[in-house]
């Protein structure tokens, strides 16, 4: 007689079960009654709520398994398993992964205050924080931390993640670092203090030229109002006239400081953005007052990881027809996640509502629940469509058409924002060759052992920042020497290819070496005016005031 395969399994199956009851003596299935929740004969499925459920089911694993289990790992793999059949942004974190996530939007740590590389294995200072712990003992950039009290830094191959474990710690504990310094033969002992050190959410606020302030923000945070405060009086007082706000790459952060940041360009009683949940009802946030700065002209950059609190930004800007949009579309990221946190340090991130813009878009892309996977390739996807080239491959349906609320001019929703001006990605700089230095951190070790090298000569020749990106250049020598290192890398060289990417490395390395020397804005004041056309784009619409009407200008009556 012929069997298939379903029948053979179904056999096995109803073999094991009939196996499991027969080996379950009396005492036993008291056991498992009571783990149920009482003596009650079975009698029968019994509709039981699912908590209820999902606590017996551990009680039973933890109490009969024929392994040691560990309970907690098994409660989080069912909270994890849990989330992942709802939307991609729901999301479980243990305590140490709770904590990575929330500082950055704390706007502090503590910890002894630098800004470091790993540079072959050894922790390199780039730069101090004003005023903060390592500063006010006399740490200097260029020197080498190798060791934390007992623990051995340099040679060991530690993670970063580890080194900043062993760097921060609460405020007023204190650690010993081991220094070696430049031209000191021996290392030297420094006792610090730790304290709370500032996470800035500003990259860079310069006056892009005369008339035009220039603002990048790298995260919507809680000391971002505070910061933006600063560097537009800052830039005021410096002439500023018009702001290009420079929104690329920003993956978001705080609600309240990106109505906020809205909130300066809008006048009074105008919406900025709202959310919508079927369990929490509809909420609406808008502008109490007007903002400080309504009159000048506004452009807002933003790219394809602009998502968020970036996209809240953007489009409260653009459906009030405030500012030119200019870039590629953003990421897509309108669902709203609200905090849990357990006891022990791990928190549920659960999407309790979306965003929609002041004109009623939804932010957020499309998705399937629990096809996480395939949500996370989207990137890929329009990537593979040419999306980041080309305007004419981004399709929108009628049904996804907006009108902006005061000239009436269309937008389109369906996920992100799409700019008023879009603008290629500029790919050609690029080269294999370029991306593997990139990819072993060739550029970037060529420049910090320069800076290393040459700390003193570089500051007497360039005492000051205007100087520097006036007068300094990546010599022919200095490249020679970045293949060299390349090489010795296993990233051998091709001419060809060197070519394509020379001027695109020469600028990554002097703005390096620019951040390194001064500050971090000195690198974008000498990248985005050869490395980023987005910029360059801004600059021309912000500058020319016909185009930026012409952008902004009432839908003709039909």
């Amino acid at each position: 007689m012929k069997f298939s395969r379903l029948t053979l399994l179904f056999s096995a199956v109803a073999l094991v079960l009939m196996a499991g009851v027969s080996a379950f003596p009396a005492s036993g299935q008291n056991i498992f009654q009571q783990l149920l929740g009482g003596n009650r004969a079975y009698a029968g499925p019994l509709k039981i709520p699912a908590a209820n459920k999902i606590a017996q089911a551990e009680k039973i694993i933890e109490s009969c398994y024929v392994d040691t289990v560990d309970t907690d790992k098994l409660a989080e793999t069912a909270i994890i398993a849990m989330l992942e059949t709802l939307d991609p942004h729901s999301t479980y974190s243990d305590p140490e992964e709770t904590k990575e996530l929330t500082t950055p939007l704390d706007g502090n740590f503590s910890g002894i205050g630098i800004q470091f590389n790993m540079l072959n294995d050894t922790l390199y200072v780039i730069q101090t924080t004003s005023g903060g712990p390592s500063e006010k003992v006399g740490i200097l950039p260029g020197d080498r931390i190798i060791q934390a009290d007992d623990s051995i830094i340099s040679g060991v191959k530690r993670p970063n993640s580890s080194v900043i474990k062993l760097l921060r710690g609460p405020k007023g504990t204190s650690v010993n670092l081991k220094v070696l310094r430049k031209g000191v033969e021996k290392p030297i002992d420094f006792f610090v203090t730790r304290d709370d050190i500032p996470v800035y959410s500003i990259d860079a606020a310069y006056m892009a030229d005369p008339t035009t302030g220039y603002i990048r923000l790298s995260r919507f945070a809680e000391s971002t109002p505070e910061e933006i405060s600063k560097a537009m009086r800052d830039l005021r007082r410096q002439g500023m006239k018009n702001l290009v706000l420079d929104l690329q790459d920003n993956g978001g952060g705080l609600l309240g400081s990106a109505i906020d940041l809205a909130s300066r360009f809008l006048p009074a009683d105008n919406l900025v953005v709202y959310t919508k949940s079927p369990t929490m009802g509809d909420q609406f946030y808008g502008t109490e007052r007007n903002g400080e700065f309504l009159d000048g002209r506004l452009v807002v950059l933003v790219n394809q990881y602009s998502a968020s609190a970036s996209e809240i930004t953007a489009g409260a800007m653009q459906d009030n027809d405030r500012g030119v949009i200019v870039g590629r579309r953003t990421f897509g990221k309108g669902l709203v996640q609200r905090p849990f946190p357990f006891p022990d340090g791990s928190m549920i991130r659960l999407t309790v509502s979306k965003y929609y813009t002041p004109a009623g878009r939804c932010i957020q892309k499309p998705y399937e629940r629990g096809k996480s996977d395939e949500y996370r390739k989207d990137m890929l996807h329009r990537y593979e469509a040419g999306e980041f080239s080309s305007a004419d491959s981004i399709h929108f349906s009628d049904a996804e058409k907006y009108s902006t609320r005061r000239l009436g001019r269309t937008v389109y929703g369906g996920g992100g924002i799409m700019p008023d001006v879009f603008v290629p990605i500029d790919t050609t700089g690029y080269s294999n060759y370029y991306r593997n230095l990139t990819a072993k951190g060739i550029i970037n070790r060529f420049a910090i052992s320069y800076v290393d090298e040459n700390r003193k000569e570089l500051m007497k020749k360039y005492p000051d920042e205007e100087r520097f990106l006036r007068e300094f250049s990546v010599t022919e020598e200095m490249m020679d020497a970045l293949v060299r290192l390349g090489e010795r890398d296993s990233v051998m060289p091709d001419s060809a290819q060197l070519e394509i990417s020379r001027k695109t490395i020469g600028t990554i390395v002097k703005g390096i070496i620019g951040r390194d020397l001064f500050d971090t804005a000195t690198y974008f004041k000498v990248v985005n005016p050869e490395l980023n056309p987005v910029y360059v784009r801004g600059l021309e619409i912000i500058n020319d005031p016909e185009e930026y009407r012409r952008y902004l200008s009432p839908v003709p009556a039909e």
